[in-house]
């Protein structure tokens, strides 16, 4: 097995063509073909399903690639420091769901360092990328939730890939939505009292199933439903079309703006509450570097301290009850 090997594994398994992984290579089509037959005989393992409407992974090439990726990233990642010519800048990155508190901790890091020392990227994206991206190394940290829902699945993707998830936070769930809305002043909101209105949600790929669903209680009928792929479509959507999303509740006013409002969801017979364990995953066993544990470091202030003002805004309303 070499590196070029897995090079061409990946390439392959991005173009989803033969044809179009050799341009990409620089390198004739038998050359690539021959390359991962050899692979395939050493390994015992068929990577590709080949047909005519192109390449596309096995089952078995689906679990291979993780592994691929982690190899070519970690060399590469070994020749920046050890290799021949200028020293490149450290790397660090974090892929995450669609956060703003995961933002604004990654900020908070990052004015602890010197960006011309430091190549920094930060990844808001689809839940299954975010366990891609810390599996292959291109993300040292990945931010999600599990729920009691989709524990199973999502406990078993991240051992395949050779993760581990980390605590940080519970929280039950919130309706979020414009301050304009015409349920923004209630104490409280179910279901039934959004119907009239679009629950707007994170699309994430025709692949993908519902455990994969950044929103808690995903597997509810929603009569209305809207998907989108990035934060400020859905905030523009909330004001543009009254439309709602179903979340933790931690919201950063300071990125997100205070145009917005999270009220808390009351269950129902038919449609109970759920709780999210949020928290971050690393590839098991797996050291942290400096800016990983400063980062890891601010999303515990942060959520430590929009904890605290959550329980004295409930003592101050309590008080205000008697």
């Amino acid at each position: 097995m070499t590196l070029q090997q897995l090079s061409y594994v990946i390439a392959i398994s991005e173009t989803g063509s033969l044809n179009r992984a050799a341009e990409r290579l620089y390198v004739s089509q038998p050359t690539l073909t021959a390359a991962v037959k050899e692979l395939e005989k050493e390994l015992g393992i068929v990577l590709f399903n080949r047909g005519g409407r192109g390449t596309s992974l096995t089952a078995e090439g689906l679990a291979f690639l993780p592994y691929a990726r982690s190899v070519i990233m970690q060399y590469r990642s070994l020749m920046d420091v050890y290799g021949k010519g200028e020293r490149r800048r450290e790397k660090f990155a974090v892929s995450t769901q669609h956060y703003s508190f995961a933002v604004k901790a990654f900020v908070e890091m990052v004015r602890e360092y010197d960006v011309a020392q430091y190549e920094f990227a930060l990844r808001e994206t689809r839940t299954r990328q975010v366990i891609d991206d810390v599996a292959a190394a291109r993300s040292e940290i990945g931010i999600l939730y599990i729920s009691d829902f989709n524990r199973r699945a999502l406990g078993k993707l991240l051992k395949d890939n050779g993760l581990e998830f980390t605590h940080l936070i519970t929280c039950s769930a919130f309706v979020y939505l414009w301050k304009g809305h015409p349920l923004a002043a209630r104490d409280a909101l179910t279901l039934k009292d959004l119907e009239p209105y679009p629950c707007l949600c994170f699309e994430q790929g025709e692949d993908s199933s519902f455990y994969l669903a950044e929103e808690i209680l995903s597997t509810n009928e929603y009569p209305r439903l809207i998907r989108c792929s990035d934060r400020a479509t859905m905030l523009n959507l909330m004001v543009g079309l009254g439309g709602y999303t179903l979340c933790s509740g931690i919201i950063c006013e300071e990125l997100n703006g205070s145009d917005y409002r999270a009220v808390p969801y009351r269950e129902d017979a038919e449609n109970p509450n759920s709780r999210m364990d949020i928290g971050f995953i690393t590839r098991k066993n797996a050291l942290l570097s400096q800016p990983g544990e400063k980062y890891i470091s601010e999303l515990r202030r942060y959520l430590s301290a929009d904890q605290n003002a959550r329980e004295e805004r409930r003592n101050l309303d309590s008080y205000a009850a008697e």
